[in-house]
Parts: structure tokens; sequence; C-alpha cells
């Protein structure tokens, strides 16, 4: 995410008929299905019902266009080797009808997005979601990316620094900017990772994540994916789960202080920048970022 402040372009003028359009021309075998926009908080693609089994993913910006490249190349490596269902890429699209872009079909996933403060099973949804960061840490597959989020902390500080002060400015958020900030600072004396690469989601928002009956069942959009440091992938700690399924999701996947200390900073930096930025245009991503900050000054 850039640093706050910066004008960023306007989405693609995307659209049911154009959606059409390009499935007709490229998938004709598909032309005759129904298409409609799924409502989603993501802000870099768009989501397309295609009849009953099938969901079209087309980048909003052009910085989602190498995440669609991403995940055609990747998941079919991943999927046999991950605990849960990820999307299968059935179709590669390609920029026409003035469309500039790649894009997906995928076998669309069934399941809900989990809310904050309102998990039917926070526990046991903290085992599956260790489960899958587990799994993916074990990969070893060869010639991976480096992961969207995969860098040293130092490298989030100048636009955590700006948002913290743009918060400063905006006093309805009632952000504890002080107490923010000293989370931050504090965390920059943390200890770096020192140990090979991990694969990594890189981007454990509860957007990207469903479940059934209070149970992770997929987990979808790997368009940050590949390798860095592991505590990349501790954002459901903060994002999503109580401080008791918090507790059991670190226990499960035997996180050291170090490296617990820098995914709360790195969530943290996600939400201070989130913020800001989305608190006018996207209820969800600004519902979530107010959560961070609280679960994580919460917990001292």
């Amino acid at each position: 995410m850039s640093s706050t402040g910066q004008r960023r372009p306007g989405p693609y003028p995307l659209d049911d008929d154009l959606v059409r359009r390009l499935i007709a021309g490229q998938f004709p075998h598909w032309a005759e299905l129904p298409v409609e926009r799924f409502p989603s908080g993501g802000t870099v693609n768009a989501m397309y019902r295609l009849g009953d089994d099938l969901v079209v993913r087309l980048p909003l910006v052009e910085g989602g266009a190498p995440d669609i490249s991403l995940e055609q190349e990747w998941l079919p490596r991943l999927a046999p080797r991950l605990p849960m269902a990820v999307p299968e890429v059935l179709a590669a699209g390609e920029p026409a009808e003035g469309y500039p872009w790649p894009w997906s079909v995928y076998r669309w996933l069934a399941g809900e997005n989990p809310q904050a403060g309102a998990l039917g099973e926070p526990v046991l949804l903290a085992k599956d979601l260790a489960g899958f960061v587990t799994a993916m840490r074990s990969l070893t597959l060869r010639g991976a990316p480096a992961a969207y989020r995969g860098g040293p902390l130092a490298s989030l500080d100048t636009a955590t620094r700006a948002a913290v002060e743009e918060l400063r400015g905006i006093p309805e958020e009632a952000v504890d900017c002080d107490a923010v900030a000293a989370v931050w600072e504090d965390a920059l004396c943390t200890p770096g990772w020192d140990g090979p690469p991990v694969w990594l989601h890189a981007d454990l928002m509860p957007g990207n994540l469903l479940v059934d009956g209070g149970r992770l069942t997929s987990v979808i959009d790997f368009g940050c994916m590949g390798v860095g440091d592991p505590a990349c992938d501790l954002f459901p700690a903060w994002n999503l789960l109580p401080a008791d399924a918090r507790k059991v999701f670190r226990e499960a996947l035997d996180v050291d202080d170090a490296t617990w200390t820098r995914g709360r900073a790195r969530t943290l930096s996600q939400a201070l920048i989130a913020l800001p930025y989305h608190r006018r245009t996207n209820p969800t991503m600004a519902h979530n970022a107010r959560h961070v900050i609280r679960a994580v000054l919460a917990e001292g």
C-alpha cells in the first residue's frame, strides 16, 4: 500500500456488459451463463459470478495485474499441498474489449467471511488458521517470488509514521496516536528474521477467508504470496481472533517473542495506513482497521 497523502488512480470502470463480452470473446462455451457483480470489500480486484459454479476475477487497478499472473502460475502447485481449498484457476483471460489487464476464471468457493467479534468457533478457527499457516511455511517449492509484505519491518517505517501523523489530524477517529507510535517504535528495536524465508499467503485479512459453521474452509486471494518473514502471516491474531483464540493461534504456531512482536507491528502498520485512506470509502476495511488498533493496544 502506498504511503498516505498520495493520490491513487481510480478503479477501472468495469461493468456486467464488459465482463460478458470478455467471456463471449475468449470462452464462448460460457457465453450463455449469467454475469453478476459480487459485492466485495476488496480494493484491487473485482469479482463477478458467472453462473452458479464460476467466478471471474479482474484487476481494478494496474497494480492488481501481477497478482492475477502470480495466481495463475502458483495456485495449481500450492493447492494439493494445502489443507484448505484455494481458488482453482479454470481459465486465463487476456486483455480485450478495451480492458487492459489479464484476468482469470475460477471455480466458485462457497462460504462466508468471518467477522471479528462474531465468530462461531473462535478457538477452532484459530487452530484451522494455524494449520493453514503451518502448511504454507512447510512448502519447499523452488523459484518462489518475494512476498509483497515479506521484507524487513523498517521498510514500513515511513508510511507508518505518516499515517500516525495523518490520524492526529482526524480527532473523530479517536486513535491514541501516542500509544500506537510507542508500539511501533518498540517494534523497530526487535530483531529481524534471521532464518530462511518461508512461504506466506501475506494477506490473511478476514475478507480473504471463508468459513462454514465457524470453521475455516477456504483461503482466497493469493496475490501477495511468496517467501519472507513468517511474521507476515500472523495478521489474524489481531485482525480477527479474540484474546483467548489469539493465544491458541500463537501456541499452535510456536511463535517466538520477536516474531510475535514483528507480526503485531506489521498488522498495526497496515491498519494505521488503511484507516485514513478508507474511512469514508470502504467501510469494511475501515472497520477492520479500527478493530486492529483496539486489539493491539489492548494487548499492551
